[in-house]
Protein backbone atom coordinates (compact mmCIF):
# COMPACT_ATOMS: atom_id res chain seq x y z
CA UNK A 1 0.00 0.00 0.00
CA UNK A 2 1.34 3.62 -1.08
CA UNK A 3 2.35 5.41 2.00
CA UNK A 4 -0.46 8.45 1.03
CA UNK A 5 -2.64 5.82 1.36
CA UNK A 6 -1.48 4.42 4.76
CA UNK A 7 -1.60 7.78 6.79
CA UNK A 8 -5.23 8.80 5.24
CA UNK A 9 -6.53 5.21 6.80
CA UNK A 10 -4.51 5.79 9.81
CA UNK A 11 -6.09 9.40 10.02
CA UNK A 12 -9.30 8.41 9.36
CA UNK A 13 -8.84 4.83 11.72
CA UNK A 14 -8.30 7.95 14.50
CA UNK A 15 -11.07 10.13 13.57
CA UNK A 16 -13.68 7.22 14.24
CA UNK A 17 -12.27 6.16 17.50
CA UNK A 18 -12.50 9.67 18.40
CA UNK A 19 -16.04 10.21 17.32
CA UNK A 20 -17.07 6.84 18.65
CA UNK A 21 -15.54 7.70 22.23
CA UNK A 22 -12.91 5.20 21.96
CA UNK A 23 -10.49 8.35 22.69
CA UNK A 24 -11.59 10.53 25.10
CA UNK A 25 -10.62 14.17 25.29
CA UNK A 26 -7.42 14.28 26.66
CA UNK A 27 -6.58 11.22 25.53
CA UNK A 28 -3.11 10.58 24.42
CA UNK A 29 -2.51 9.56 20.98
CA UNK A 30 -0.01 6.88 19.21
CA UNK A 31 3.26 8.34 18.99
CA UNK A 32 4.36 5.58 16.69
CA UNK A 33 2.18 2.71 16.65
CA UNK A 34 -1.16 1.34 18.01
CA UNK A 35 -3.08 3.51 15.62
CA UNK A 36 -4.18 0.22 13.41
CA UNK A 37 -1.56 -2.33 13.32
CA UNK A 38 0.75 -4.18 10.60
CA UNK A 39 2.07 -0.94 8.34
CA UNK A 40 -0.85 1.18 9.62
CA UNK A 41 2.43 1.66 12.55
CA UNK A 42 4.71 2.76 10.34
CA UNK A 43 6.02 5.92 12.37
CA UNK A 44 6.15 8.56 8.79
CA UNK A 45 2.62 7.32 8.11
CA UNK A 46 1.24 8.16 12.21
CA UNK A 47 3.03 11.47 11.85
CA UNK A 48 1.66 12.99 9.13
CA UNK A 49 -1.88 11.04 10.24
CA UNK A 50 -1.87 13.19 13.68
CA UNK A 51 -0.01 16.34 11.61
CA UNK A 52 -3.76 16.31 9.67
CA UNK A 53 -5.43 15.82 12.79
CA UNK A 54 -4.40 18.40 13.72
CA UNK A 55 -4.52 20.67 11.52
CA UNK A 56 -8.45 19.70 11.43
CA UNK A 57 -8.79 20.73 15.50
CA UNK A 58 -8.86 17.06 16.73
CA UNK A 59 -5.76 16.98 17.82
CA UNK A 60 -3.86 19.45 20.09
CA UNK A 61 -0.28 19.01 22.38
CA UNK A 62 -0.73 17.35 25.68
CA UNK A 63 0.16 19.37 28.88
CA UNK A 64 3.38 18.90 30.56
CA UNK A 65 4.67 17.62 26.88
CA UNK A 66 2.27 14.44 26.92
CA UNK A 67 2.98 14.91 23.15
CA UNK A 68 -0.38 14.23 21.19
CA UNK A 69 -3.77 14.33 23.10
CA UNK A 70 -7.69 14.11 21.81
CA UNK A 71 -8.90 18.15 21.91
CA UNK A 72 -11.99 18.46 23.59
CA UNK A 73 -14.58 19.77 21.38
CA UNK A 74 -15.27 23.19 21.07
CA UNK A 75 -18.57 25.21 21.87
CA UNK A 76 -19.72 25.82 18.13
CA UNK A 77 -22.09 28.92 17.16
CA UNK A 78 -24.57 28.98 14.59
CA UNK A 79 -25.16 32.43 13.62
CA UNK A 80 -28.03 33.49 11.35
CA UNK A 81 -29.42 35.79 9.43
CA UNK A 82 -32.57 36.28 11.40
CA UNK A 83 -30.79 37.82 14.57
CA UNK A 84 -31.07 41.17 13.60
CA UNK A 85 -35.33 41.60 13.38
CA UNK A 86 -34.91 39.04 16.78
CA UNK A 87 -32.41 41.80 18.31
CA UNK A 88 -34.45 44.55 17.12
CA UNK A 89 -37.87 43.30 18.47
CA UNK A 90 -36.41 43.09 21.91
CA UNK A 91 -35.28 46.34 21.60
CA UNK A 92 -38.41 47.63 23.39
CA UNK A 93 -38.74 44.62 25.69
CA UNK A 94 -38.55 45.04 29.50
CA UNK A 95 -35.36 45.44 31.06
CA UNK A 96 -35.60 41.62 32.74
CA UNK A 97 -36.38 40.22 29.30
CA UNK A 98 -33.13 41.92 28.01
CA UNK A 99 -31.02 40.87 30.64
CA UNK A 100 -32.06 37.15 30.26
CA UNK A 101 -30.32 36.57 27.29
CA UNK A 102 -28.48 38.09 24.24
CA UNK A 103 -27.37 36.77 21.19
CA UNK A 104 -24.33 35.26 21.94
CA UNK A 105 -26.86 32.39 24.10
CA UNK A 106 -28.80 32.30 21.11
CA UNK A 107 -26.40 31.08 18.73
CA UNK A 108 -24.74 28.79 21.43
CA UNK A 109 -27.61 27.11 23.39
CA UNK A 110 -25.66 28.26 26.44
CA UNK A 111 -26.98 29.91 29.36
CA UNK A 112 -25.95 33.90 30.48
CA UNK A 113 -24.04 32.09 33.22
CA UNK A 114 -22.52 30.08 31.45
CA UNK A 115 -20.40 33.06 29.60
CA UNK A 116 -17.43 35.65 30.45
CA UNK A 117 -17.56 38.54 28.35
CA UNK A 118 -15.13 41.65 28.02
CA UNK A 119 -15.41 44.88 26.49
CA UNK A 120 -12.46 47.59 25.47
CA UNK A 121 -14.16 50.87 24.29
CA UNK A 122 -11.71 53.90 23.47
CA UNK A 123 -11.95 56.75 21.07
CA UNK A 124 -10.46 56.57 17.61
CA UNK A 125 -9.98 58.87 14.27
CA UNK A 126 -11.49 57.66 11.04
CA UNK A 127 -9.06 56.64 8.88
CA UNK A 128 -9.85 56.05 5.28
CA UNK A 129 -11.05 52.40 5.23
CA UNK A 130 -13.41 53.21 8.44
CA UNK A 131 -14.18 56.50 6.94
CA UNK A 132 -15.67 54.99 3.68
CA UNK A 133 -17.11 51.78 5.62
CA UNK A 134 -18.99 54.17 7.78
CA UNK A 135 -19.72 57.10 4.96
CA UNK A 136 -17.72 59.92 7.24
CA UNK A 137 -14.77 62.53 6.56
CA UNK A 138 -11.46 60.90 7.27
CA UNK A 139 -10.47 62.21 11.04
CA UNK A 140 -13.99 61.77 12.55
CA UNK A 141 -14.15 60.72 15.76
CA UNK A 142 -15.73 57.52 16.19
CA UNK A 143 -16.05 55.15 19.24
CA UNK A 144 -14.27 51.14 18.41
CA UNK A 145 -15.48 48.80 21.05
CA UNK A 146 -13.75 45.38 21.21
CA UNK A 147 -15.90 42.71 22.32
CA UNK A 148 -14.78 38.87 23.91
CA UNK A 149 -17.45 35.97 25.03
CA UNK A 150 -16.17 32.67 26.14
CA UNK A 151 -17.89 29.63 27.52
CA UNK A 152 -16.85 29.91 31.38
CA UNK A 153 -14.70 26.37 30.91
CA UNK A 154 -12.94 27.11 27.61
CA UNK A 155 -10.09 29.84 27.29
CA UNK A 156 -10.86 30.99 23.98
CA UNK A 157 -13.31 33.24 22.74
CA UNK A 158 -16.35 32.26 20.41
CA UNK A 159 -15.48 35.52 17.87
CA UNK A 160 -13.14 38.44 17.87
CA UNK A 161 -15.28 41.60 17.48
CA UNK A 162 -14.59 45.20 16.88
CA UNK A 163 -17.27 47.76 16.33
CA UNK A 164 -16.88 51.14 15.43
CA UNK A 165 -19.96 53.83 16.17
CA UNK A 166 -19.71 57.09 15.21
CA UNK A 167 -19.29 59.49 18.15
CA UNK A 168 -21.44 62.56 16.58
CA UNK A 169 -24.37 60.09 16.36
CA UNK A 170 -24.15 58.64 19.78
CA UNK A 171 -22.62 61.62 21.35
CA UNK A 172 -26.61 62.21 23.10
CA UNK A 173 -25.84 59.48 25.59
CA UNK A 174 -22.69 59.75 27.42
CA UNK A 175 -23.17 55.81 28.71
CA UNK A 176 -22.22 54.77 24.78
CA UNK A 177 -19.05 55.45 25.74
CA UNK A 178 -18.56 53.71 28.41
CA UNK A 179 -17.01 50.22 28.64
CA UNK A 180 -18.29 50.01 32.64
CA UNK A 181 -21.54 49.72 31.06
CA UNK A 182 -21.71 46.60 29.18
CA UNK A 183 -23.15 43.46 28.55
CA UNK A 184 -25.72 46.24 27.58
CA UNK A 185 -29.28 44.71 28.12
CA UNK A 186 -30.58 44.03 24.01
CA UNK A 187 -27.04 44.86 22.43
CA UNK A 188 -26.47 47.24 19.83
CA UNK A 189 -29.85 48.29 19.24
CA UNK A 190 -31.20 48.67 22.48
CA UNK A 191 -27.88 51.13 22.76
CA UNK A 192 -28.73 52.87 19.30
CA UNK A 193 -32.30 53.52 20.51
CA UNK A 194 -31.26 55.43 23.37
CA UNK A 195 -30.75 58.20 21.12
CA UNK A 196 -33.22 57.75 18.72
CA UNK A 197 -31.53 55.44 16.29
CA UNK A 198 -34.08 52.90 14.40
CA UNK A 199 -32.42 50.56 11.89
CA UNK A 200 -33.65 49.51 8.63
CA UNK A 201 -31.38 47.50 7.69
CA UNK A 202 -28.35 45.33 8.37
CA UNK A 203 -25.67 44.42 5.30
CA UNK A 204 -23.38 41.50 5.88
CA UNK A 205 -20.24 40.67 3.49
CA UNK A 206 -18.98 37.01 4.28
CA UNK A 207 -15.56 36.43 3.13
CA UNK A 208 -12.90 33.69 4.46
CA UNK A 209 -9.24 33.48 4.78
CA UNK A 210 -6.71 32.05 7.20
CA UNK A 211 -6.30 33.64 10.17
CA UNK A 212 -3.16 36.07 11.22
CA UNK A 213 -0.77 34.60 14.18
CA UNK A 214 -2.65 36.81 16.86
CA UNK A 215 -6.04 35.43 15.47
CA UNK A 216 -5.18 31.81 15.18
CA UNK A 217 -3.44 32.40 18.91
CA UNK A 218 -6.57 34.00 20.36
CA UNK A 219 -9.17 31.53 18.70
CA UNK A 220 -7.07 28.41 19.56
CA UNK A 221 -7.25 27.62 15.87
CA UNK A 222 -4.84 24.51 14.51
CA UNK A 223 -2.54 25.29 11.36
CA UNK A 224 -4.52 25.00 8.29
CA UNK A 225 -7.60 26.34 10.15
CA UNK A 226 -9.53 29.16 8.27
CA UNK A 227 -11.81 31.92 9.47
CA UNK A 228 -14.72 33.24 8.41
CA UNK A 229 -15.24 37.05 8.47
CA UNK A 230 -18.26 39.02 8.67
CA UNK A 231 -18.38 42.82 7.51
CA UNK A 232 -21.17 44.08 9.32
CA UNK A 233 -22.68 47.52 8.67
CA UNK A 234 -26.14 48.74 10.47
CA UNK A 235 -28.13 51.61 8.69
CA UNK A 236 -30.58 53.81 10.00
CA UNK A 237 -34.03 54.83 8.71
CA UNK A 238 -32.00 57.90 7.29
CA UNK A 239 -29.60 55.56 5.22
CA UNK A 240 -26.42 56.60 7.33
CA UNK A 241 -24.21 53.11 9.07
CA UNK A 242 -24.58 54.05 12.27
CA UNK A 243 -22.52 50.86 13.51
CA UNK A 244 -19.78 48.83 11.40
CA UNK A 245 -18.41 46.13 12.80
CA UNK A 246 -16.09 43.27 11.68
CA UNK A 247 -16.60 39.88 12.81
CA UNK A 248 -13.91 37.20 12.85
CA UNK A 249 -15.23 33.16 13.62
CA UNK A 250 -13.49 30.41 13.53
CA UNK A 251 -13.92 28.20 10.49
CA UNK A 252 -13.34 24.89 12.82
CA UNK A 253 -16.40 25.71 14.92
CA UNK A 254 -18.81 28.64 13.37
CA UNK A 255 -21.49 27.92 11.24
CA UNK A 256 -23.03 30.76 8.91
CA UNK A 257 -26.96 30.41 7.88
CA UNK A 258 -28.83 32.16 5.65
CA UNK A 259 -32.44 32.38 4.99
CA UNK A 260 -34.05 34.27 2.20
CA UNK A 261 -38.21 33.86 2.62
CA UNK A 262 -39.68 33.87 -0.83
CA UNK A 263 -42.77 35.36 -1.95
CA UNK A 264 -45.41 33.52 -3.40
CA UNK A 265 -46.77 33.73 -6.51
Amino acid sequence: MATGEVYERVAEELRRRIRDGELAPGDPLPAQTGAGGGRDGDPSAVRRALGLLRAEGLVEDGPGGRGDVVRAPRRPVRRSDDRHQWEKDRVRAGLDERLSTGATERETGLEVDDLVFSAAYRRVRADAVLARALGVPEGAELVERLYRTRHRDERDPFSLVRSYLVAELVEGNPDLFDEAKEPWPGGTQSQLHTVGIELDRVEERVTARPPTAEEADELGLGPGAAVMVVHKASIDLRGRVADWSEIILPGDRAEAVFTTPLERW
